[in-house]
């Protein structure tokens, strides 16, 4: 029993220092039911942490120790909330918690300037905090699979914001501040509600390549009358194009034409 317990020792020690040397922690499918303690102690070492497909109830507030993380994924886990504690990880640039059962974000959830990429979806999320705005380097934001009814008007203010997923909730218009996202190369909205969207977002949206409203009650006539539909196709057609150039591989959905009503 004695070696046992000293094998079961060593393999922790030697996990340990290999977290610590490499700064990843990596338990995916480990069936763990808490998030890991002795990773809560390496302070500053840890860059990285993936626990994705556990069943992790919550995120322990002693989580702001770790200072200098950068990616945070918990996908797939039981999670139901997220700490107001997560605000002070401001090295973090990636947070994903796809698949858990989180209802609200916190508003604190604004202070991870450095953020670039945050999902989401999966969850049952009803509306996002007007606080979303304050992450000027998110270029990344998956919400879809909740129950949005809207996007806040703030969400204009992620100015380096390129692709916004939001399929399959209930959002019945775009507000009028997402013409401010001169970044943003694709805006997926499949399966909502989506009526209408802002008059110039195809003339201030230069970068844009892709719109998909797969499932909205909309009309290819609304796009196709907006200012800016010519300048939008020209981009689309290029974008097509170069993926027929470059061979891409032609998935079960086939090429991704730009736009899909």
């Amino acid at each position: 029993m004695g070696c046992v317990t000293s094998k079961n020792a060593d393999s922790k020690a030697s996990r340990a220092a290999r977290w610590r040397s490499t700064g990843i922690v990596g338990l995916r499918d480990s069936k763990l039911k808490t998030f890991p303690a002795e990773v809560l102690d390496m302070d500053r070492s840890i860059r990285t942490i993936d626990l994705t497909n556990n069943k992790i109830v919550e995120i322990p507030m002693d989580i702001s120790k770790l200072v200098n993380l950068q990616k945070l994924i918990l996908a797939h886990n039981l999670i139901d909330r997220l700490p107001i504690n997560l605000a002070k990880l401001e090295s973090l640039k990636v947070m994903a918690f796809d698949g858990n059962r989180v209802t609200t974000l916190p508003d604190e959830l604004g202070q991870l300037v450095r953020l670039e990429q945050l999902s989401i979806s999966g969850n049952s999320l009803e509306s996002l905090p007007a606080t979303i705005g304050s992450l000027r380097n998110l270029k990344l934001l998956n919400v879809s699979k909740n129950k949005l009814k809207s996007l806040p008007e703030s969400i204009g203010s992620c100015f380096s914001l390129e692709e916004l997923q939001a399929d399959d909730n209930s959002i019945d218009e775009l507000p009028e501040s997402v013409c401010n996202l001169i970044h943003v190369k694709s805006f997926c909205l499949d399966n909502n509600n989506v009526k209408k969207i802002p008059t110039n977002l195809l003339k201030d949206c230069k970068a844009l390549q892709n719109i998909s409203l797969h499932g909205n009650p909309i009309s290819m006539d609304q796009f196709q009358q907006m200012e800016g539909f010519q300048e939008f196709e020209a981009r689309r057609k290029k974008k097509f194009d170069k993926q027929i150039d470059s061979n891409v591989m032609i998935s079960s959905k086939g090429l991704d034409e730009g736009i899909d009503l």
